[in-house]
């Protein structure tokens, strides 16, 4: 299905830094619930993130990350979802995490 230009602008996606990560043990799938930076404009936002295949909290931690940020919350668990980080998902539900290859500020605008 295409979408158009204006569909594609809607979806708000920023780049973030990981500041926190802790275990969620209460979530159907092996996750981390993350604290994410994206800024002054932004702030503080929370996510779930199936990456525990790939990914150990010290690999997150201080790690930039895209996420779409104008998604509503959603409660996963006993966690509320407050973004939705991006990642290519490989076989096997296998996620690499989509990030900037070099350091930028937080809250920048993906598009």
């Amino acid at each position: 299905m295409e979408i158009t230009w204006n569909d594609f602008e809607k979806v708000e996606m920023r780049i973030g830094t990981i500041s926190e990560v802790l275990d969620f043990p209460e979530a159907r799938q092996p996750a981390y619930r993350l604290i994410i930076d994206f800024g002054a404009e932004i702030g503080i936002r929370k996510s779930s993130a199936q990456i525990t295949k790939r990914y150990s909290k010290e690999d997150l931690l201080g790690k930039q990350i895209v996420a779409v940020v104008n998604f509503p919350k959603k409660q996963i668990a006993n966690f509320m979802s407050e973004c939705l980080v991006l990642g290519a998902v490989a076989p096997g539900n296998d996620i690499v995490l989509l990030n900037p290859d070099l350091k930028v500020e937080d809250g920048l605008r993906v598009g």
